[in-house]
């Protein structure tokens, strides 16, 4: 049985979930794994809404697109209202319980998370939230391993941010889930 891993990332533009799910791939690729990773965003981009897709696999994938995600990382309201729909049943869904306060029904596995709210507090903006949210994401689905993501976003941030980038993801490991 081929393993395969589908993830959606739903934010508003601007809160990095794109940048978020490219880290996740190439950290992917570089463990050996195959990864697509996609992004879709409304044409205001920042602050609309904005969803991006990683496909993880360990042989070719063969279908470029999500269909039905594993697992869903809701940053905001609107982006779990809107993409919930094509959650699998028994998913994983990891929120930023500080931008989602209405939860529907589902049998998925279901995370809350103070992502914001913790970047705010550590880095006194919400700036880093997308690298807290990928912290809690690595401990929680073991689909990467920690070296790699730290690689991938010291490869991938800017110079200026890369230790405050790493602080936030290794602040995201040691929430409580």
């Amino acid at each position: 049985m081929v393993n395969k891993t589908e993830i959606r990332f739903g934010g508003s533009g601007g809160q990095g979930v794109v940048l978020a799910a490219q880290i996740l791939g190439k950290a992917a690729v570089l463990e050996g794994r195959n990864a697509l990773q996609t992004q879709a965003y409304g044409a205001e981009a920042r602050g609309s809404m904005a969803k991006s897709e990683v496909i993880i696999s360990d042989s070719k994938i063969g279908f470029p697109a999500v269909r039905k995600c594993d697992i869903l990382v809701a940053m905001n309201q609107e982006s779990l209202n809107t993409l919930i729909r094509d959650m699998k049943e028994d998913g994983m869904l990891i929120v930023d319980s500080t931008n989602v306060t209405e939860f529907p029904e589902t049998k998925a596995q279901v995370y809350k998370i103070p992502i914001t709210e913790t970047a705010k507090k550590e880095f006194g903006e919400a700036f880093y939230a997308n690298m807290i949210m990928l912290g809690a994401f690595t401990k929680l689905t073991h689909l990467v391993s920690r070296e790699a993501m730290e690689k991938t976003i010291r490869e991938n941030v800017s110079k200026e941010t890369i230790e405050n980038n790493i602080k936030a993801f290794q602040k995201g490991l040691e929430l409580d889930h």
